[in-house]
Order: structure tokens, then sequence, then C-alpha cells
């Protein structure tokens, strides 16, 4: 019943807006304006709602075993039904590192290292059921690609890619042979994150409105890290300047409001920059960066970008990213609806006939005390193992957990290609709009109008 309260309430909402009078020329013209996409080629399928066949076991390689990658094998290689068959790294330290890690954990990989192509010796001797990589950002669409090509499931760190045209060749490459390719958005399992996707699903604030997300995180350090994160990511800053790094505080934002999931899409979006000069301080005052050159790079990137997109149903959400600015570490996680609102960073909630007030923001009693009638049932079922095996929270636990249940189970996967690629797509657009002072950018219809009837993510019980 409640489900079917909710469907008549979008249904009265969308009515609503078509009652307009502006809105009744507006809306069919945003509906159809997204046209931007080619045509699928033939024998490919939809992934939307894709599910593979099940794999009683999951053969598990990796590329990539740096801070991220080593974490994500040490942790699948403790999951049910992971064998963990390849371990690629540049350094042999660390590539080595890792096969011992999982060597006590009961796995026997094959382990590359030295040369830049390993991976791919690695992709075509272990066959792999699926790819986990944790590499550069600008090696995630070539590696994403190879290995749906050589047979895996690919599971790609943020972003997914870095260009449209990349995009759409992850796109094709996955209609095309049958694979997914999952952009790891771990944030999309925090508990909070998980709570409020309950809480929206249930009708909870009402109809969607506005969102907002926020990645602001101080990383300037990282310009002295050796070889690690920094001596790369630090180049990005020195030759682009947008919105580089969206999809922390974008997913769940985007999934609370089942964009490309049936009842809305990404329409367009704008960008801008404040002026860039964190950076260039830094360099200027530190004696311990990774290379010379760090010195005297002209850092183009704005230290804070903002982001306005719209979607097709006229909702607004507001895209922030920092790692610059000496400020308090944030994932502001924001989602308003016609009858209340619920944020992250700090918690709080304010909903009409729910909380002592829709005037001030709850307490951390009162929080909580609602928190307990609306926890995920992800959440509830894995949650404390989950903060015991660790990851940000845990949240990188229930996300590689959850990957591999799908796989095991054919499952959909909780973030699809499309998803992922809509989310990292916002870094060049964002690109193009602040380099052209702010100019609309459209989305491209990455699902070539599937999107339409895609189901949204479930409440898995």
């Amino acid at each position: 019943m409640k489900d079917q309260n909710i469907i008549n309430q979008r249904r009265n909402f969308l009515k609503t807006l078509s009652g307009i009078g502006a809105g009744m020329a507006t809306i069919p013209a945003l509906m159809q304006a997204q046209t931007n996409a080619p045509a699928r080629p033939s024998g490919a399928k939809y992934m939307g709602d894709f599910t593979a066949p099940k794999l009683e076991k999951v053969k598990v390689a990796i590329i990539g075993v740096g801070a991220r990658g080593s974490g994500h094998i040490s942790q699948l290689a403790t999951i049910e039904g992971v064998e963990v068959v390849g371990i690629c790294d540049l350094n042999e330290g660390r590539a080595k590192g890792s096969e011992n890690n999982v060597k006590g954990k009961g796995h026997a990989p094959k382990v590359y290292f030295g040369d830049e192509n390993a991976w791919q010796k690695m992709l075509a001797e272990t066959k792999p059921d699926a790819c986990f990589i944790a590499t550069p950002w600008e090696l995630h669409g070539p590696q994403a690609v190879a290995a749906m090509k050589a047979g895996a499931h690919a599971f790609v760190e943020i972003p997914i890619a870095l260009t449209i045209e990349e995009l759409w060749d992850i796109i094709n490459t996955s209609e095309a042979t049958g694979r997914h390719c999952m952009l790891m958005e771990n944030v999309n399992y925090g508990r909070e994150e998980l709570l409020y996707l309950n809480m929206v699903r249930q009708g909870v604030i009402g109809e969607l409105l506005h969102g907002e997300a926020a990645y602001i995180h101080e990383l300037r350090g990282q310009m002295n890290g050796g070889d690690s994160t920094g001596s790369w990511r630090t180049l990005h800053y020195a030759k682009r300047n947008g919105n580089l790094y969206p999809c922390h505080g974008l997913g769940p934002v985007a999934q609370y409001m089942s964009l490309a999931r049936g009842e809305d899409n990404f329409r367009r979006l704008v960008s801008f920059g404040s002026p860039a000069k964190g950076r260039n301080l830094y360099a200027k005052k530190s004696n311990n960066l990774t290379k010379p050159e760090f010195k005297t790079l002209d850092y183009q990137c704005a230290d804070m970008s903002t982001s306005l997109v719209k979607t097709h149903l006229g909702r607004t959400i507001m895209i922030q990213w920092d790692e610059t600015s000496p400020r308090p570490y944030s994932r502001h996680n924001l989602i308003q609806g016609t009858l209340g609102t619920l944020r992250g960073f700090p918690n709080g909630m304010a909903i009409e006939g729910v909380t002592k007030s829709f005037h001030e923001w709850t307490n951390s009693e009162e929080f909580e005390a609602i928190a307990s009638k609306y926890e995920h049932p992800l959440f509830k079922r894995m949650g404390e193992l989950a903060k015991k095996m660790g990851g940000h929270g845990g949240m990188d636990f229930l996300m590689l957990f959850r990957i591999i249940e799908c796989l095991r189970n054919g499952l959909p996967l909780d973030q699809n290609v499309y998803e992922g690629c809509y989310w990292s797509s916002v870094a060049p657009l964002s690109e193009k709009s602040v380099k052209e002072d702010g100019m609309p950018q459209d989305f491209p219809d990455f699902t070539r109008g599937n999107w339409k009837t895609t189901k949204p993510l479930a409440i898995i019980e």
C-alpha cells in the first residue's frame, strides 16, 4: 500500500508539472532534447537491468595494489566464493606485499610487476571472472575496456573514465560483450547514505526536489607523497579545470533520485570554479615535493569547483569539489523533498510530522531514534561485520561484499554501467562549461532512451 501511495504521489506531481502553462511547452522539449547518442550497434544489449550467469566461485584479478587496491584485494580475499587468481602492479614490492597478504588467507595468485603492460598478460593468463582496477585515472577507461574484452566483469575506481569518448567506449564494450562495468562508488554503501535511500524509497520526505553533494578533503600533502596518488593526481590539477572528482557526493544523491532509472535522468549542467590559488601557494612553500616540476607548474584547477545539474523533471543538484582549501573534511550529502530534508556532515533531519521541528535539525538522540525505524536492510544484515572489516568505516567492505554477492547469485549490480558513466561525465562536461564561462552542457543519453524503463535500485532485504 505504501508503494502504491508513492506511485500515486509521483503521478500527481507530474500532472501538476504538466498543468503549468510554461511547463506544458518546456517539459516535452526537455524530454526530447537529449538526442546526442549514437545508435546501439547491432547485436548489443542494454545493460541497465542486466544479470550475468551465476558464478559459484568468482575468480578475481586486480590491477594496481597501491593505497586503494591493496585494501580491496585484502578484503576480497576474505569473502566467501572468491578465488584471487592475479595481482598486478608496476612496483614489485607492492605486488608481492599483496601476494603475501592473500596467501595468508588461502589464495595462490599469479603475480605480475615491472612492465607497464603486464596487466594485459595477467588478463590473458589468469582469465578472471572479475577484474578490479585501482590505477591512475587516465588508465581506468582503457583497462576497463580491455578487461571486458578479455571476458571479465570490470570494477573500476573513481572515475570510470576521463572523457566522453572513453565513456561511450566503455558502454559499447559492455553492451557488446555482456560484461558488467561498475564504478566502485563506496560512499553509496555508507550507513547514512543507505538509510536515506531507504527513507526516500518509503516516501518519508515526499516528492524529491533538490540535492546537494560535495567532496571537501584537503589533500595538498599528497604532493609530497612520493610514488603514490599525489605523484599523478597533481598533474591533473595543473592541466585541467573543472569538477574533477564529483562521484563521492553525487552517487548517493543520484540514486535517491533514481536518475537514469525510470523516474528521471540527468539533463544538463553549468559549472564554475573559484580562483586557483592554494596549490600554487603550497608548491612555493613546500621543500618536500615529490617531483621538482611540481614547484614550477601553474596549477589551473579551481580550489573550489561548483556545478549545478538540472534533471529532466526540473530537479536540481549542487555538486562541489575541493581538495585544496584548509577546511575540515566533508562529504556534504543533502536530499530535499516536499515534506522534509535529510542531510549528512553533520547528520540531521527536518521532516513535517516526523521530527519535533522542521525549523531546526534533529539532535543526535532524535536522529538515531528515527534512523532505527528506517535502517537499510543491507546495513542491518552486514553493517556490524563491515565495521569490523574496515575500509572507510566499513563502506569499502560492504561494497565489495555486494559485488561478489550479486555475481554469485546472478543479480543486477547496485550500480550499472550507465550510472557510472553519468556520474563520471560531470568532470569533462564541467571542464567544458568552465572553459566556456559557465555555458550549459547537455549530458549524453548514455542509455539511448532505455533509462525510462530501467528499474530503480531496490531496497534489498
